[in-house]
């Protein structure tokens, strides 16, 4: 999936200030509602892959398996993930900028689109930069973070808070960690294991030697 400074430069010019913060939202929504619009667009041709499909299958063989994630493009739900919590929200989501309207839309949407119980401008359900993230949602995570006895930590660089921290905090409850990544991160220090490879190709071996 590109980043927004692909596409043949459609975004390049723009940095993530102009398009993926709150501030950015009130100077120019429809900036901003071009680029989530592109985004989900984009989102809307991409398929689950085999990490994906591999986390299905956990999900089905682990008791009381949960799924933490900090990605918005709801391929997860698409392969079939039940149990998560998403930390940053859902880019097919929109909430309205003034009541409590909520809602998954997977339509075309305006370049302006209505909340339609209030009349004010709706946003995409995501966490921008320099927001804080929904109390409920991390309270979820960390109660289970808390409470786990093993944490997959797959393909993230361990360095954007408050997510990165719950890593230290499974360790810090005993929990046996496992980093999954192509790359040594932030996190390889205090992983108990770390399979240096692509999630697609690691997770549905690691599947394997569970059913086994």
């Amino acid at each position: 999936m590109p980043t927004f400074r692909g596409a043949n430069g459609l975004w390049g010019k723009y940095n993530v200030m102009e398009l993926a913060t709150p501030e950015a939202f009130q100077r120019n929504p429809e900036l901003v509602w071009k680029f989530y619009n592109w985004r989900r667009e984009v989102i809307a041709k991409v398929k689950p892959n085999p990490a994906h499909k591999a986390l299905v299958e956990l999900e089905k063989i682990i008791p009381d398996f949960l799924l933490i994630t900090q990605n918005v493009d709801g391929l997860h739900q698409q392969a079939g993930n039940k149990n998560m919590v998403e930390l940053h929200g859902n880019i097919w989501w929109v909430k309205c900028t003034t009541c409590k309207y909520l809602d998954e839309n997977r339509q075309i949407l305006p370049p302006l689109p209505i909340c339609p119980k209030c009349g004010s401008l709706l946003r995409p359900n995501v966490v921008w930069f320099g927001e804080a993230l929904d109390p409920e949602v991390l309270d979820k995570a960390i109660e289970a973070i808390e409470n786990t006895e093993v944490l997959l930590v797959i393909g993230t660089s361990a360095v954007v808070q408050p997510a990165a921290s719950l890593i230290w905090l499974a360790k810090k409850h005993g929990a046996l960690i496992i980093e999954i990544n192509v790359e040594k991160t932030e996190a390889t220090g205090i992983a108990d294991i770390t399979l240096l490879g692509k999630a697609g190709e690691v997770l549905p071996q690691l599947v394997k030697s569970f059913r086994e």
